[in-house]
């Protein structure tokens, strides 16, 4: 990663997306995600929890079966972004 400049976004996007499909494809009813990327790669919070959200959003509408997601923060600060990002998406 390079601070979040260099596509990383989608790059970003479709790890989320091939973990979920995979937790479909397995069965799993939940999955826990910490907050990828963010750490020492340097990629920007916000828009890794945006990402994070709307991709999880997508593969719940996609196949409920999955029906528990866990984020794990690190820090309390990241909890209420990841807080705040997921009741503006899911509401």
């Amino acid at each position: 990663m390079r601070g979040g400049d260099a596509g990383e976004d989608e790059l970003l996007a479709s790890c989320y997306r091939e973990s979920l499909r995979l937790a479909a494809a397995h069965g799993l009813v939940s999955v826990a995600f910490p907050a990828i990327s963010t750490g020492v790669f340097g990629f920007p919070r916000e828009r890794a929890a945006r990402i994070a959200a709307h991709e999880v959003r997508r593969a719940l509408e996609a196949d409920p079966r999955l029906g528990r997601v866990i984020f794990c923060c690190f820090s309390a600060a990241d909890r209420m972004l990841y807080d705040r990002t997921c009741e503006e998406l899911f509401g």
